[in-house]
């Protein structure tokens, strides 16, 4: 791949245990990253389409009926899972009066159980997005290091010889400056992934937040609601 004295394998074939370490360490971190960027951008395409499918779901006829229109889109579905704890909400105020919850209005609960809703599934999208922020914040420092500490040993090699030409500094020093290189080769996409990935969640969440209030204004205003939640046993 590379044969030049100061390229790639030789730094690898002369680097010492902390170098050989510190490069193992990027490369996981790179991996680790791409990883999640590329299973949360598979998921974030069903969300967004999920979130297209939307419309569908209030041209239903019936609860039950919008219910399996989304369940028909698979996985894990968001808004199915706010629908779902929205009715649950209001069968369990309903027939469960005598509990210290029936104390607290239907509104008051429903739209406390929806924003709950809304936090469970925020919290599973942004999973594993704190690997790509750790990555992205810590990756530049780890080349680093692993650069001064190339620089370190070019340095004591070169005094030991006593020869300082140029062509005996430079060929260490810009062999260690590769970990810099490296270190923000992996932090570089695991930002770009990090800020895309968070821009596309605020959309998803955003529309999750408007269609709660949408239900919040059928289950109170719209068809009966035992007779909702009856069609969908």
């Amino acid at each position: 791949m590379d044969n030049t004295p100061y390229g790639l394998m030789a730094l690898w074939s002369q680097g010492d245990l902390v170098i050989k370490s510190v490069a193992v360490l990027l490369a996981l971190m790179s991996l680790a990253s791409w990883y999640v960027m590329l299973t949360h951008a598979w998921r974030a395409m069903k969300l967004r389409r999920a979130a297209r499918n939307m419309s569908g779901f209030w041209h239903a006829r019936s609860f039950a009926e919008g219910m399996a229109l989304l369940e028909a889109d698979g996985g894990r579905n968001p808004f199915r899972y706010v629908a779902l704890e929205g009715k649950a909400a209001v069968e369990h105020h309903t027939h469960n009066k005598e509990d210290l919850h029936g104390q607290i209005s239907l509104t008051e609960w429903l739209t406390e159980s929806l924003r709950g809703a809304i936090d469970d599934s925020a919290e599973k999208m942004q999973g594993g997005l704190s690997i790509l922020a750790s990555v992205g914040s810590t990756a530049p420092f780890v080349g680093l290091f692993g650069t001064v500490w190339g620089i370190y040993h070019a340095l004591v090699g070169i005094s030991t010889s006593g020869m300082a030409s140029i062509d005996k500094v430079a060929g260490p020093v810009g062999e260690a400056l590769i970990m810099t290189a490296f270190g923000l080769a992996v932090a570089i996409p695991a930002v770009l992934g990090y800020n895309a990935l968070v821009r596309s969640n605020k959309g998803i969440i955003s529309k999750l937040h408007r269609f709660a209030r949408q239900l919040h204004a059928y289950f109170l205003t719209g068809s009966p609601v035992a007779k909702s939640v009856a069609e969908v046993r």
